[in-house]
């Protein structure tokens, strides 16, 4: 079964949230993950292999912050690549919701032309 559209669109603009968030503020996973998953509805086992990708591609750094109430958590911040690839990602994708609200808005069919039956076939 394939997947649907909101699945694969949640799919490509999730590093580009994960950036957006971090732009913000430094956070850790789960808090990123929890922010995702009330406003996109993203699931949180995503987010870690993203978190890890995301520092292995020099996007993100982390740090050890202590905790009064538990363990030590680890944050994520952006590094200047992943500033670039916000900006970047940012630019491609409001330019590509453009191009589909370009669309969208033109979606309604024009209505046919007119087609007249003469002795030769159908002309316009």
């Amino acid at each position: 079964m394939p997947e649907t559209i909101e699945i694969q669109l949640k799919k490509g603009v999730l590093t580009l949230c994960v950036l957006a968030l971090l732009n913000r503020h430094d956070s850790y996973a789960y808090e990123i993950a929890a922010t995702l998953s009330d406003a996109i509805d993203m699931g949180e086992g995503t987010i870690y292999p993203l978190m890890r990708r995301m520092q292995s591609d020099g996007q993100v750094e982390t740090y050890m912050v202590e905790s009064a109430s538990g363990p030590s958590r680890k944050y994520y911040r952006l590094t200047d690549a992943g500033r670039a690839a916000l900006d970047a990602q940012t630019s491609e994708w409001r330019a590509f919701a453009r191009a589909v609200e370009s669309v969208l808005d033109g979606a309604a069919p024009a209505a046919a032309p007119a087609v007249k039956k003469t002795d030769k076939g159908a002309e316009l």
